[in-house]
Parts: structure tokens; C-alpha cells; sequence
């Protein structure tokens, strides 16, 4: 079974985040939700949300994929945690996917991640950072290698059913696009 880490932060966009949850569960992945401390999360539209563990409970677990949602304050509460910044590095290293959304993004910009990968984000957001090797391209949906980036909560989706076709294959992913009767 593949085993995904989504780190919440405070202020984190909650619609991106159980979307994400949602999805990636019902294609029976592991999700493991991790707070940056042992607190609930209060996301951006003051939702709660109980995070299953804390970051410093896991940061030496082994994940096949870390999802970064978005949201502000959340994605620079991500974007300003050390922890979060190693262990993203540390997982791209080891060749294994990254995802982000939202502002997102911005996280893995700091961590070095979009430096010559073609990425997305909400408006503005990677834009204005000025990145100098990124092509930005305001798309919907952005995969680059093991580097997925999507727009923002009206996307989140796609992005979840490509985050599933990315870890279980097209099959997987059609069978839980239909549960959503999105057709």
C-alpha cells in the first residue's frame, strides 16, 4: 500500500487539504495527516481540522509521496518550517514525488524543487518571486518529473485524481474519477 504524508499548517486552505484526504483514501492509499506541532488546525475559513500526528513524530518515516496544500497563512507556515524544507529535499533526493497547491508552491521554491521544472500556482504567487530557472505557466495542473503543482481550491480534484494516477496508474485513477461522477 503507498503511504503519503500531507503536512498541515495553521491556516492551511481546508477544501485542498480533505479533497486531498478524501480521494487519495478512497484509492486506498495511506494518508498521513501531520501537523506542524500536537495542536488541531485552524484552516483559512476557520474549519478544524485533527491532524493523525505531528511532523517531529515522523520526520524519519518513509512516505511515497508529500502533498503540500495551500492556503495562507498555511503554505508560509510550511514555507517557513525548517523540517518541512529538509524533509521535501530529502524526499525529492531520493528521486519520490513532491506535490503542492495553492501557494503552496512557494514552499517548494524555497526548498530549491522548481529550479528548472516547469510549475503552477494560484495567481501571482510563484510569479512574484521572480524565479529565475522556473517556467511558470498558469496552467490548471503542472507535472514535471516528480513535481506536481496545481492552481488552487477550484482544481484540487485533478489535482488529487493526478496525484492517484501518479501513485496507482490511470486504472485507479478512473475508477475513483467515476465514484465522483464527475461525467
Amino acid at each position: 500500500m503507498k503511504k503519503v504524508l500531507i503536512p498541515l499548517a495553521q491556516g492551511c486552505e481546508e477544501l485542498e487539504a480533505v479533497t486531498i484526504m478524501d480521494l487519495l483514501t478512497r484509492a486506498g492509499i495511506e494518508v498521513v495527516s501531520a501537523g506542524l506541532n500536537d495542536q488541531p488546525v485552524k484552516c483559512s475559513r476557520n474549519t478544524v481540522i485533527i491532524p493523525d500526528t505531528s511532523i517531529d513524530k515522523i520526520i524519519n518515516d518513509s512516505f511515497d509521496m508529500i502533498i503540500l496544500p495551500g492556503g495562507l497563512p498555511g503554505a508560509d507556515n510550511l514555507r517557513d518550517d525548517d523540517r518541512i524544507i529538509q524533509l521535501i529535499q530529502k524526499h525529492s533526493k531520493a528521486n519520490k514525488p513532491v506535490a503542492a497547491i495553492c501557494a503552496a508552491p512557494k514552499v517548494l521554491a524555497k526548498a530549491g524543487l522548481l529550479d528548472n521544472k516547469k510549475a503552477t500556482s494560484f495567481p501571482n504567487v510563484l510569479t512574484d518571486l521572480n524565479l529565475k530557472t522556473t517556467t511558470v505557466t498558469g496552467s490548471a495542473l503542472e507535472v514535471d518529473g516528480n513535481i506536481i503543482t496545481s492552481r488552487g481550491p477550484g482544481t484540487a480534484m485533478d489535482f488529487s485524481l493526478e496525484l492517484i494516477e501518479h501513485l496507482e496508474g490511470s486504472e485507479k485513477r478512473q475508477q475513483i474519477e467515476k465514484q465522483m461522477v464527475r461525467d
